[in-house]
């Protein structure tokens, strides 16, 4: 890494906003400004991809790897471009500003993307930027604007039970779809370029406060994308382009029946004859968004778990191996290995840690892991940490420092992380105690959920695995980034060197 630094770990989605949902408009340049004042040098952001309630909104199950949420773009930045009138946003619905209720921010959001394409509609064609944006992005957006299109068309069906001249993407259909629905098609086209559009400008305001944005790469994506229908060779797909293997992990400390995710695993022979060629362009992709970021389930790169589908649990798959030196010597041809955190949580095998340090791959440590009953010698406390890591006190999937500390310890473990601390802790003082810990910690990078920062409890956490209702929607309110803040991570940053 190039430097000692700490950051927060906020979703855009979580931003204060009068539209229902955080968005790429004057909240987040506000944010920007917070990170920058308070003495941060990173945002960490989930993925930015579009989301849909069929998945539950999460950012980890969207229709494309490399579409971006139109639900992210800004009201006031529309206006402030020339795509929609002042008289267009002036009277929002009453929204919640605590939760996103996303079937309410879905349906106002559209409405008014809706008016912006019909105004701008007619001048598409001679429209430079848009042009400019198409033709670098053609390579992608011609599928996905297709494929959202025709879903559209089929009242949401998934693609592998479309008609079949569609689903295996025969050449005359497509031609007849293109023609059929090349208004929905320049829509889904214009809704990517305001997204990329915005996105770009709040990157570029980053930039210039020098705040480094890390995102977020599932390995994974969905069998009902753009990605799956447009690269079949690439993914463990029968005949009848339905999945043969899918992934997950097998049975653990913490699930007796493992975790079978569904989604289709890859042809990892297929994707190296082509020189990883869409592996390439994901990752070059997200590299234009963000100046680093994090590879969700590190170890599927060197081996995955493989379930056939007509399992109902995880249990009876196996270990495959996948070309994972081979992969990233390739891959850094193209990219520098700098940009890269391993998400190496969860039983690590030497193959992996080989791997990791073969290529200096930053792993995390998470602080809420530590202070079990193998405190000395546990990998997440502090004594413990080493220089190329990055440390947490918890991630977008634990839950808050107050929750967990109140629902999730027992009284030995309060009890240990008193004698580990020195002092007493309790309810009122531990996220400011182990957020000190974090700071004070070897790891080149101390990353820390905004939720923890304002000590907030379980009610605020961002996400509950493994549970369908609630998640993705917690929301920060602007008053909450006071002066008194501002402050004290100010001085904690500059007192620990970062």
């Amino acid at each position: 890494m190039e430097k000692r630094g700490s950051g927060i770990l906020l979703h855009i989605t979580s931003l204060p906003s009068p539209y229902g949902i955080g968005d790429m408009g004057p909240d987040a340049y506000r944010f920007v400004d917070f990170l920058s004042d308070s003495g941060q040098s990173f945002w960490q952001i989930l993925p930015l991809n579009q989301t849909n309630a069929d998945n539950g909104n999460s950012p980890y199950s969207s229709f494309s790897a490399f579409a971006g949420n139109h639900l992210l773009v800004s009201p006031d930045r529309l206006v402030k471009t020339g795509f929609l009138d002042e008289d267009d946003i002036k009277n929002p619905p009453e929204f919640s500003i605590n939760r996103v209720t996303y079937e309410k921010v879905t349906e106002y959001k559209e409405h008014l993307l809706g008016r912006a394409f019909e105004k701008i509609r007619n001048e598409l064609l001679v429209h430079q930027e848009f042009q400019r944006f198409y033709t670098d992005n053609a390579w992608w957006l011609d599928d996905y604007s297709l494929f959202i299109s025709i879903k559209e068309s089929n009242k949401g069906t998934e693609w592998g039970e479309w008609h079949e001249d569609l689903r295996d993407r025969n050449k005359k259909a497509l031609h007849e779809c293109r023609n059929t629905f090349s208004e929905s098609i320049l829509k889904e086209k214009f809704l990517q370029f305001l997204f990329f559009n915005q996105w770009y400008s709040l990157k570029n305001y980053c930039d210039s406060k020098n705040i480094k944005i890390i995102g977020d790469i599932p390995i994974y994506v969905n069998y009902d994308s753009a990605d799956v229908w447009a690269n079949p060779e690439l993914f463990s797909l029968d005949e009848s382009k339905r999945p043969v293997h899918v992934a997950g992990v097998p049975p653990d400390y913490f699930s007796s029946t493992g975790q079978l995710w569904g989604h289709p695993v890859y042809k990892w022979d297929m994707i190296r004859e082509s020189g990883y060629k869409w592996w390439i362009e994901r990752i070059n992709h997200n590299l234009n968004l963000f100046h680093m970021f994090r590879l969700d389930h590190f170890r599927g790169f060197v081996g995955y778990w493989q379930v056939h589908s007509s399992e109902e649990t995880a249990i009876n798959g196996k270990w495959v191996p996948a070309p994972a030196e081979d992969f990233f010597n390739t891959l850094f041809r193209h990219v520098p290995a700098s940009v890269i955190i391993a998400e190496d949580l969860g039983i690590i095998t030497d193959d992996v840690r080989e791997i990791m340090s073969k290529f200096g791959f930053p792993g995390m440590k998470v602080l809420l892991f530590a202070f079990g009953e193998d405190l000395p010698t546990n990998p997440y406390a502090p004594h413990n940490h080493v220089k190329n890591c990055v440390i947490y006190t918890g991630t977008h999937d634990n839950n808050t420092i107050h929750g967990w500390y109140r629902s999730e310890l027992t009284a030995q473990d309060r009890e240990r992380i008193s004698l580990y601390l020195g002092r007493d802790i309790n309810e009122s003082n531990i996220h400011w105690e182990l957020i000190r810990l974090a700071m004070m910690s070897v790891a080149d990078m101390a990353i820390i959920p905004m939720q923890d920062i304002l000590g907030l409890g379980e009610k605020d956490r961002m996400n509950l695995p493994a549970s369908p209702d609630g998640n993705w929607e917690w929301r920060l309110k602007q008053e909450q980034l006071s002066d008194e803040l501002i402050k004290k991570l100010a001085d904690m940053a500059k007192i620990t060197g970062r």
